[in-house]
């Protein structure tokens, strides 16, 4: 199973944020998944160290916008990297290529990845797969969204998404969605 995992570019090692994500990236490479992230810093290193180190298979998604709008390279542990030249398709490119994704607490661009994942598949676009937000104010932010424009978004739409408040619920919902056993 190839896995997309979404996240900030805050986070520096060392930091609570930095040591979950590593953590997810453990969890995913020990259980053979190919992980996906946008092949960077922050989330997306740490993600793609603990993936590396436990012998899974790491794609970096990478692009030419990010990379001249902030001076970053792909981080050491991408071991295959898909590179294109816009931020748009490379969002695309994370939501197409996985069989499930993860969202760990991030900023605008992350929230852009996560939203439009569920769009697609709302709409069918993308073929039906689990989109798991990691952390309490993913489910804050969503609840304030479901509960302000509660005419705008169908119940069975509002079951697109998976909440987990920590990293040990979120593998837990992704081994149940792909008959695995928990850990």
């Amino acid at each position: 199973m190839k896995i997309t995992v979404f996240g900030g570019s805050k986070p520096k090692p060392g930091e609570p944020a930095y040591d979950d994500a590593y953590y997810l990236g453990q969890l995913l490479g020990a259980q053979g998944y190919t992980v996906l992230t946008g092949g960077y810093i922050g989330t997306m290193e740490a993600v793609s160290r603990g993936a590396a180190e436990a012998g899974g298979h790491v794609i970096g998604v990478t692009c030419d916008e990010i990379e001249s709008w902030r001076p970053v390279f792909p981080n050491r542990w991408v071991m295959e990297e898909m590179r294109f030249p816009t931020l748009r398709q490379r969002m695309y490119a994370l939501i197409e290529e996985c069989d499930a994704a993860m969202a760990l607490p991030g900023g605008i661009g992350t929230l852009a990845e996560a939203a439009a994942m569920w769009s697609q598949l709302q709409t069918g676009v993308t073929s039906p797969h689990p989109l798991i937000l990691i952390g309490t104010g993913w489910q804050n932010t969503f609840q304030t969204l479901f509960e302000s424009l509660e005419d705008y978004i169908a119940e069975k739409d509002r079951g697109l998404l998976s909440f987990a408040a920590d990293i040990e619920t979120a593998y837990q919902i992704l081994q149940s969605a792909a008959g695995v056993s928990n850990i």
